[in-house]
């Protein structure tokens, strides 16, 4: 995907032509048509037949909410092994591992915060959690009602099947790992 990212920093490097077939695959074992898929995870048509044919580059938010529609982890549509650097309005992330653990699918990551910047994101499929363990820095991250802080050596752990964020909070950048769990939806 090389061109503009919709409203956002790119959450994929240049090049990243291989998500878009594989959104439109998911889409299609479903039988949803794109504008059945657009409306389930609240996206303009136009934004996601531009990720499908490759001429967009995605936002974090984006990849999220597609990923949500389908019910999927965000990795089954990034074509792991190796997705390259994930990146949203603040958190940069690298894919570590995925655990794949029969009715449950495990994302591990290595996440920085830029000092003073913080990052929303939308509601994961029912039932996904996530949970940070923090290295350097000082994280507040959870549900946007009521989000924790964890300072070095400390663990928050959040439901992330509605709105949530990440901030680094103080002046030095966050350094966390970060885990996804997400539970197959039943069907």
């Amino acid at each position: 995907m090389t061109a503009a990212a919709e409203g956002g920093r790119p959450a994929l490097p240049a090049g990243s032509a291989e998500v878009g077939p594989r959104v439109t695959a998911l889409r299609g074992e479903r039988g949803w048509s794109l504008s059945e898929l657009a409306r389930r995870a609240s996206l303009g048509k136009a934004t996601l037949s531009g990720l499908e044919s490759g001429s967009r580059n995605p936002t974090l938010d984006t990849l999220h909410a597609v990923a949500a529609a389908l019910g999927v982890p965000l990795t089954t549509i990034l074509v792991v092994p190796d997705p390259g650097p994930v990146r949203g309005a603040a958190v940069d992330m690298a894919l570590l591992r995925v655990f794949d653990d029969g009715p449950v699918t495990y994302e591990l990551y290595r996440m920085r915060i830029p000092a003073g910047t913080a990052q929303q994101s939308p509601p994961h499929h029912a039932g996904v959690t996530e949970h940070a363990t923090v290295f350097a820095g000082v994280l507040e991250a959870g549900p946007a009602a009521r989000p924790e802080r964890a300072g070095p050596g400390e663990y928050v752990a959040w439901a992330a099947d509605v709105p949530h964020g990440y901030a680094a909070v103080g002046e030095a950048d966050v350094q966390a790992s970060l885990l996804i769990r997400y539970p197959r939806p039943p069907g």
